[in-house]
């Protein structure tokens, strides 16, 4: 659930951040599989995929009344001030939230479920194998996606959530029959979706598992196409359940409740000694959706104390400003989003893809040379490439990278599609057209 480089700067929105992903290459590759193929697994360093997203929001808000500004509104603004939320008109003493040991907690289902499904003294391998074969299993258990994050007994009871909530369950089913698992954020491409007035940007997060000499697996919710290639960084539970908080802080939010919004945003931040930067950001579009762009500004540089790069609230800032008659300052933001979104191998895969479509070859090839040399194993990225020089009438070139691309798919199925693709494209006579 939220940020990678690449940022879609909206005209008509605010950025909310919800999961940060910027992340790692793992040591040791993982095979991906399907869900369907989780309870045939064979390799010592494979990955049982079960599938579900993540989110980061940006919400669409009314602008501020003024129209010209310069200088800074927050000067002595505070972080305690912010966290305090003495503007926000909200009454003293928080609203209730779900203790942070309730996040990975078991229910007696859950460990009624355990004890039917898998073998507690059997190897790490085989619990693995039949725990994920039995949350999966529609017989057994099954899962359904929802935008809700939720605790892991929460989600046990439900039979459904988001990335965070099915992983907080696995977590906590797993360390309950003695496996080593972490969380881990992923970085997959950017993905938006419109939802009345909020743009949906899908981020991700999924589960590490480590059975020692017999490798390693990662464990991932997705409903979307999850890739090997995809960089990952192991994450500790304390920056996990800042996610959890932020995730509860823009649903509350989103539905009007200040107060609990508040109250979450505060929690995420102090978990992680006040350096998760995505709820500063978040606790800035609280301010701002309650008309205080002095406050918003103050959170929204907080942020970026914490995390210079924080592509969304740089583009928040440049956003503000611009609302605010500052245009010098919302260039700056907006140039530095810029120029990381051009540093983005994904962004350029897409400005590639439009080249493509509008026959302007050389150019596309440029951008795609530059995303492959990020990401060498983005099969998407090589077959692109391919398909450009075969409309340059580059032959050799073209094959070079079409069979680049079968040979870094991620699974069979793919490699044998990029084949069939490779033979007809590639066959005497054939129109590129």
């Amino acid at each position: 659930m939220c940020l990678a480089g690449g940022v879609l700067f909206e005209e008509s929105g605010t950025i909310v951040d919800t999961e940060m992903v910027m992340t790692s290459r793992p040591s040791e590759p993982c095979e991906s599989v399907t869900a369907a193929q989780a309870q045939t697994l064979r390799r010592a360093t494979g990955s049982v995929i079960v599938w579900l997203r993540a989110a980061l929001v940006c919400l669409v808000i009314p602008a501020p009344a003024c129209t010209s500004w310069r200088g800074s509104l927050s000067v002595g603004i505070t972080p305690d001030e912010l966290l305090a939320g003495a503007a926000l008109g909200v009454a003293e003493g928080s609203p209730a939230l779900v203790a942070e040991e309730e996040v990975l907690t078991l229910s007696s289902e859950m460990r009624d479920f355990l004890d039917t499904h898998v073998a507690r003294s059997g190897s790490g391998n085989l619990k693995l194998r039949q725990l994920a074969s039995a949350i999966i299993g529609a017989d057994t258990f099954g899962l359904v996606y929802d935008e809700t994050t939720r605790t892991a007994s929460e989600t046990f009871r439900a039979r459904r959530g988001n990335c965070l909530s099915f992983s907080n369950m696995f977590v906590a089913m797993a360390r309950d029959v003695g496996l080593n698992v972490q969380y881990q954020e992923v970085d997959i491409p950017p993905d938006w979706t419109l939802d009345k007035d909020t743009y949906v940007l899908n981020r991700h997060v999924n589960v590490f598992v480590d059975l020692g000499t017999a490798g390693t697996r990662v464990v991932d919710f997705n409903i979307g196409d999850f890739k090997t290639s995809y960089e990952m960084r192991k994450i500790s539970d304390t920056r996990a359940l800042a996610h959890y908080y932020n995730n509860i802080g823009v649903e509350r939010m989103q539905a009007g409740d200040t107060a609990s919004a508040l109250a979450c945003f505060r929690k995420a931040i102090a978990v992680d000694d006040r350096r998760f930067s995505p709820a500063w950001t978040n606790l800035g579009t609280l301010y701002l959706r309650n008309d205080h762009p002095a406050h918003a500004e103050a959170a929204y540089l907080e942020a970026l104390k914490t995390d210079e790069w924080d592509l969304v609230a740089m583009s928040n800032l440049a956003r503000l400003y611009g609302r605010l008659g500052d245009r010098e300052r919302a260039d700056a933001y907006q140039k530095r989003v810029i120029y990381h979104r051009w540093r983005n191998p994904y962004y350029r895969y897409e400005l590639a893809h439009r080249a493509y479509l509008a026959q302007h070859y050389d150019r596309a090839i440029s951008d795609l040379k530059y995303a492959i040399g990020q990401r060498p194993k983005e099969d998407e990225f090589c077959f692109l490439l391919g398909l450009c020089y075969l409309q340059k009438g580059d032959a050799r070139a073209a094959r070079r990278w079409l069979v680049r691309a079968q040979e870094v798919a991620a699974t069979d199925a793919l490699k044998r599609k990029y084949a069939s693709e490779i033979d007809t494209l590639l066959r005497p006579g054939a129109s590129h057209s």
